[in-house]
C-alpha cells in the first residue's frame, strides 16, 4: 500500500489515522473565531484545520441561481440568496499567512480548498496539500493546476459517476501518484436518514480500481458511524465539518462536528483501526500470559517412578500449560516412552521426563 508524506506525517495503512476539520466558513466571517476554531479542533484530536478560498463571483453565478427560481437542497434553508452566502462565507486571502501560524501555533496542520486558480497560486506557499471538493471532480483544467503544485491531493467525489472519478484521477495521476481518493456523499441538510447514500462498499470498489490508492471519507452525515464503517472498509483520512456550536446559524454548523462529538469520534476511531490489525493470525503479545493460563497439558494421574512406561490412560490434560508442558494433541509423542524421571500425580510431563 502506498504512503504519502503530509508535511512531517506519513499517511497509509499501518501509520495514524489523519483527521481533518473542515472550519470551511463556521468561522462566521470572524478571525477570532477562525483562531478559535484552530484551537478547539487540536484540542479535540483533529490533524488537520481546513478551510475554503474563494471568491464569489468565481465560484458561483448570481444569476444562474436567480434563475433556478427556488433554492435547491440544502440551500432552501438559507435566509439569504446562495450568491449573498457566499460572499459572506468568502475570506479574504490576508487571511492565509494568519490561518497558517496559528495552525503552527497550536501544532495542528493547515490546508484549504482552493476554488479558482489565484486562489491556488496564492496559498500555495502556505500549504503541504490541497483538497479537491466534489463540484470541482469535472472541472478538469483547475484539478490539473492543483496536481502540478507537486504536493498531495485529496479529491472528493460526491455527486459523481465512476466515470467522473475515472476521468479526475486519470488528470491526476498523469502528473502525480500523490492523491487521495475519497468516498463523498454531497448532502448538506440535516436529514437524519444521510447514511443510507453515503454508499461506503464504494471504498471497495475504489480499491479494486485503483489498486495502492490511498482512500479516505469526506462525510456529512450526522454522528460518526459512517466514519467507523469506512475505516473497515479501509479509510485512513477522514475528514467532516467543525464548529464550536450547532446551534449557531450559518450553512454548515448544523451537520458538523462539535469539539466533544469530534473527540468521541477519534476515540472510536482509532479503536476500530486499531482493532483491524494486519489479518495475520497469531498469538498476541497480550495473549501469551492467557495462553498459559487457558490451555492444557498433560498430566500424570497418580505418582509414577523411574522406568515407567506410558500408556495413554496415564496422562489427562489439565491447565495450565508451562512453557516446557506438552499439548493434548501432542499425546501420540508420549505413549510407549519410558520414564527417566519420577513425576507425582498432577504435575506436567515434559521432555525431562522421557527419554
Amino acid at each position: 500500500m502506498k504512503k504519502i508524506k503530509f508535511g512531517n506525517k506519513v499517511i497509509g495503512q499501518g501509520e495514524p489515522l489523519y483527521f481533518i476539520a473542515d472550519i470551511g466558513a463556521n468561522h462566521d466571517g470572524d478571525i477570532n473565531k477562525a483562531y478559535k476554531l484552530i484551537e478547539l479542533a487540536k484540542e479535540a484530536g483533529a490533524d488537520a484545520a481546513k478551510f475554503q478560498n474563494f471568491q464569489a463571483s468565481k465560484i458561483v453565478s448570481k444569476l444562474g441561481f436567480e434563475k433556478l427560481g427556488s433554492q435547491l437542497s440544502h440551500q432552501s434553508s438559507w435566509k439569504k440568496s446562495v450568491y449573498e452566502v457566499y460572499e459572506d462565507a468568502s475570506i479574504s486571502l490576508d487571511w492565509t499567512p494568519l490561518l497558517k501560524a496559528k495552525c503552527d501555533e497550536v501544532g495542528i496542520d493547515f490546508f484549504t480548498s482552493a476554488y479558482d486558480f489565484e486562489s491556488v497560486d496564492a496559498v500555495d506557499p502556505f500549504v503541504d496539500l490541497y483538497k479537491i471538493g466534489s463540484g470541482d471532480i469535472t472541472w478538469i483544467e483547475i484539478i490539473k493546476h492543483i496536481a502540478k503544485k507537486n504536493k498531495p491531493v485529496l479529491i472528493a467525489t460526491g455527486a459523481s459517476e465512476m466515470t467522473d472519478v475515472v476521468r479526475a484521477m486519470n488528470a491526476i495521476e498523469a502528473i502525480t501518484e500523490d492523491v487521495v481518493l475519497m468516498q463523498c456523499n454531497t448532502n448538506y441538510t440535516v436529514d437524519k436518514d444521510k447514511f443510507r447514500y453515503v454508499n461506503l462498499n464504494v471504498l471497495k470498489n475504489f480499491a479494486q480500481r485503483f489498486p495502492g490508492t490511498i482512500l479516505g471519507l469526506s462525510d456529512h452525515t450526522l454522528g460518526h458511524a459512517t466514519v467507523l464503517g469506512a475505516i473497515a472498509l479501509g479509510a485512513v483520512i477522514i475528514e467532516k465539518h467543525f464548529t464550536d456550536s450547532n446551534d449557531n446559524e450559518g450553512p454548515d454548523h448544523k451537520f458538523a462536528m462539535n469539539p466533544i462529538t469530534w473527540r468521541e469520534m477519534v476515540d472510536n476511531a482509532n479503536e476500530v483501526y486499531y482493532a483491524l490489525g494486519d489479518g495475520i493470525k497469531r498469538i498476541e503479545e497480550n495473549e501469551k500470559k492467557s495462553l498459559i493460563v487457558q490451555r492444557r497439558s498433560l498430566r500424570a494421574v497418580s505418582d509414577f517412578e523411574i522406568g515407567h512406561i506410558i500408556t495413554k490412560k496415564d496422562l489427562e490434560a489439565l491447565r495450565p500449560i508451562p512453557e516446557d508442558g506438552f499439548s493434548p494433541y501432542q499425546i501420540g509423542e508420549l505413549v510407549g516412552k519410558e520414564l527417566v524421571t519420577p513425576i507425582v500425580k498432577g504435575e506436567h510431563i515434559t521432555k525431562k521426563h522421557i527419554q
